[in-house]
């Protein structure tokens, strides 16, 4: 039996070269066999990264019987078509975050994965990093009390926009899907809760293409108050937290330990008026990726991951339609469409 994942990869996107290359060169269940592009740097990337081979497009990837998994890094817009043509050559996907640009897409895309036998899974990294099954211990433990609101925020200064394709409406740029899917992500899979009704609003860029800022209220199905802003248009911020009756958590490096060498931190307050610093650390992506490459060994995946995903969607789902008509949108509601 075959101890490792043979993976390919879909382009050279920068979140690829920047992060998950070399996750996959430290994973121990995993192997980057194959690659495919048309940047005439693919050959330098590949040799840096120790890729034996190397496609000019996508499909010849997609036929090459050697390949177990795809990774996906492309432009949002593109997620969906190249998810579902993946799965019907029968290998296993992970998928950049978001999954897709809507609900429906999104489920159409995980039914067509389970109708051919592959596992799915969205890429959200920051999951795996170990500081987050430690704020669970910290809220199981009762220590805070009784969780009353979570707030998560995201940004980052996008210095270059001109031809980055998160300003690009077409390819599914804007702040809600490149940064405000980690926060609303991140509220129901700690607080193990969905979001019942949704309220947003939103700042558009100069040329009125994409939302450069977003910031939501949510009220959630166990009775507590979310609050998320992210955007691309302020300094780096990296942060949730949650209070509670008798103390709060604090995580300023929430979602990219990785600047600080993977080592992330949680402060405590207590009602007491007693503090403690924590330290956490851990490599979170090559641990999405030795995860998902064990699942694939094994058969198996926990049913959450695809729930969360499609979760998640409705949420982003039922913020651009709140920022359309200007009101609370429950997010349950079967008809989240945005009018054009």
């Amino acid at each position: 039996m075959k101890n490792y994942v043979r993976w390919g990869v879909l382009s050279t996107a920068q979140i690829a070269q920047d992060e998950l290359l070399s996750a996959y060169m430290k994973a121990m269940n995993a192997e980057v066999t194959a690659i495919a592009s048309s940047n005439i740097k693919v050959k330098e990337i590949a040799s840096k990264f120790r890729i034996p081979k190397i496609y000019d497009s996508y499909d010849k990837l997609l036929e090459d019987p050697d390949i177990d998994a795809v990774y996906i890094p492309l432009p949002n817009a593109l997620h969906s078509y190249w998810v579902k043509k993946t799965a019907k050559k029968g290998k296993h996907v992970l998928c950049e975050k978001p999954a897709a640009l809507t609900f429906n897409e999104t489920e159409e895309m995980i039914e067509v994965c389970k109708e051919n036998g592959v596992i799915f899974m969205e890429a959200f990294m920051y999951q795996f990093h170990p500081q987050h099954q430690r704020v669970r211990k910290i809220i199981d433990s009762g220590e805070i009390g009784e969780l009353k609101i979570m707030k998560a925020s995201l940004s980052s200064y996008l210095e270059n926009q001109d031809g980055n394709i998160r300003m690009n409406g077409e390819l599914g740029g804007g702040s809600l899907y490149d940064m405000g899917c980690y926060c609303t992500h991140s509220i129901q899979t700690l607080l193990s809760s969905n979001p019942k009704k949704v309220f947003a609003s939103m700042q558009k860029d100069h040329d009125g293409q994409v939302d450069i800022s977003v910031t939501g209220l949510m009220e959630l199905d166990n009775g507590m108050t979310a609050i998320f802003d992210a955007a691309m248009d302020r300094t780096q911020i990296d942060y949730y937290e949650i209070i509670g009756t008798k103390g709060s958590i604090q995580v300023p490096r929430a979602f990219a330990p990785q600047l600080f060498n993977g080592e992330a931190l949680i402060l405590i307050h207590t009602q007491n008026g007693e503090y403690r610093e924590e330290k956490v650390f851990g490599d979170q992506y090559k641990l999405q990726v030795e995860y998902f490459s064990r699942c694939i060994l094994e058969g198996k995946i926990s049913s959450c991951f695809a729930e969360n995903t499609t979760h998640n969607m409705k949420v982003i789902d039922a913020c651009f339609k709140s920022v359309e008509k200007g009101v609370s949108i429950n997010v349950s509601s079967q008809d989240l469409k945005v009018s054009n």
